[in-house]
């Protein structure tokens, strides 16, 4: 790979390093990198700022374990998390290594995170000297972050945030941020900065709810319904979700809710426009790098499915932004596959002491000092569940998923077919078997005798899947008990 920065020399004082990170945000969702219909003036000033990565990943693609990836730089076999669990995340600096804000901190950052950290308990010390989240909002505001919109049956249902955009939890957010990123101090600063949209409810404020026009927006991305479906996590989400499990929700209802969809992606874009402002006001402001990434994407009605989980493009590949101008050229792209593994080895190597664990590293990757990765491998496992365990690994243009429920399997030519609508396992039988063979070895070098046993992957007899439904509090036994005697 030809190196993208043509000097190589790192500067003498330790840069700041700045993460933005939003929830469930799609990775064609960018006009600048090729999506005329959405607007992101500030996100696309961070494309123009630096590196825009094409191929990145979220490997284990839902909300815990895609945190916990990057708050130890460790994919699922290693951190042991494979899908929302609620356990003690204290466990995984015993596997990993210490936390990415420790880290910082022992280099000798400031360290802040402000906004969703989603890791158990609570009061778990992910190494910040300062965390502000939504305890902090409750206390400052006395609103609370997710009662502005209905959630259980009405999820992926277009609503409205009640809140004044001026005072909800992501305006919030962006104040408490913008304070400290403009904090003077002998220290440099090692910042996360994470949004809780575009994950539904899709309730944009006004004026975002109606910025797009849904007879203007494209229809979800459809396929052979045995392809689609072939991952039965697929239609047990959607009926979870309350929608149909082999159709989902029609074209005119996912159109409304794609248009709520692109006005929280909008509206965040605008909180992003701030934070740039105060970290360019800064004298250090080309010494501060700028990490841009989302935990997983959103299917949005595509293969007739919602939410995440899959290893479809539109849940697992994510936007990744990543701006240095004392180091890096702007206005870049990057085909190279990297992860949400690789950002601990970009803040550690941007602060001088590289720790990799299981990234590559990005920034010698640019420099031309590092080789890029030839194969990316994905997991993902919902726990309590009946065996349901699927993978990925990404060669090329090639991509290869296994699910264990059926052991069915499915390879894609993103090149020839970037919709994922040409399943082509059959017509490859041997790329087929040489992906499949690269996941066998990699999970028998991690002794992941779970998964794979004697050289072959594990399979389960075929089975519907039943998630039940999204209940946030139970519906009453009788309508009129609604009431609760308020007639």
């Amino acid at each position: 790979m030809s190196s993208v920065v043509e000097a190589a020399t790192m500067p003498l004082a330790s840069p700041n390093v700045l993460f933005v990170m939003t929830d469930q945000q799609r990775f064609d969702t960018i006009h600048a990198l090729g999506n005329g219909r959405i607007h992101t003036p500030n996100i696309d000033r961070l494309v123009a700022r630096g590196v825009s990565f094409t191929n990145a990943y979220s490997t284990t693609p839902i909300c815990i374990p895609a945190r916990h990836t990057i708050r130890t730089g460790c994919d699922a076999l290693t951190t042991g998390c494979f899908g929302n669990d609620k356990r003690d995340a204290a466990h995984l600096e015993d596997r990993c290594g210490p936390f990415l804000a420790r880290r910082m901190g022992e280099r000798g950052y400031r360290t802040f995170l402000v906004g969703k950290y989603h890791a158990h308990p609570r009061d778990i010390d992910l190494g910040y000297d300062t965390r502000l989240s939504a305890e902090a909002y409750r206390a400052g505001t006395g609103h609370e972050v997710k009662t502005t919109a209905r959630e259980g049956a009405m999820i992926h249902l277009p609503q409205r945030n009640a809140l004044p955009r001026e005072s909800n939890y992501e305006a919030w957010t962006t104040d408490r941020a913008v304070e400290l990123i403009e904090e003077e101090g002998e220290k440099p600063f090692f910042g996360l900065v994470s949004y809780e949209p575009p994950h539904p409810p899709f309730a944009p404020s006004p004026p975002f709810d109606r910025m797009y026009d849904p007879d203007r927006l494209s229809n979800p991305v459809e396929g052979d319904l045995a392809v689609d479906h072939m991952d039965e996590k697929i239609p047990a989400q959607n009926h979870h979700f309350w929608t149909t499990r082999e159709n989902g929700i029609d074209h005119t209802t996912a159109r409304v809710v794609k248009a709520h969809y692109y006005g929280m992606v909008s509206e965040v874009d605008r909180h992003i426009g701030r934070l740039l402002d105060a970290v360019e006001a800064r004298e250090d402001a080309d010494d501060t790098v700028i990490c841009f990434f989302s935990d997983h994407g959103e299917m949005l009605g595509d293969h007739r499915g919602w939410e995440k989980t899959s290893f479809f493009e539109s849940s697992c590949r994510v936007p990744f932004l990543v701006s240095w101008p004392a180091e890096l050229p702007g206005g870049e792209r990057c085909e190279e596959l990297v992860s949400l593994t690789d950002l601990f080895g970009i803040a550690t190597t941007a602060a001088g002491s590289p720790e990799l664990r299981d990234g590559v590293n990005v920034l010698g990757m640019l420099r031309g000092d590092d080789d890029p990765r030839e194969r990316l491998f994905g997991y993902h496992r919902t726990p309590r569940l009946p065996p349901n365990f699927t993978a990925m690994v990404r060669e090329g243009d090639r991509k290869y998923v296994f699910m264990r429920n059926g052991g069915r399997e499915q390879l894609f030519d993103l090149s020839a077919d970037p919709n994922e609508v040409d399943e082509c396992a059959g017509d490859h039988p041997e790329k087929t078997a040489e992906l499949r063979s690269a996941l066998v070895e990699k999970l028998t070098a991690e002794g992941q005798t779970a998964f794979v046993e004697n050289g072959t992957l594990r399979h389960a007899p075929a089975q519907e899947i039943d998630m039940g439904r999204l209940v946030r509090e139970p519906y009453p036994a009788s309508p009129a008990d609604a009431l609760d005697g308020s007639e």
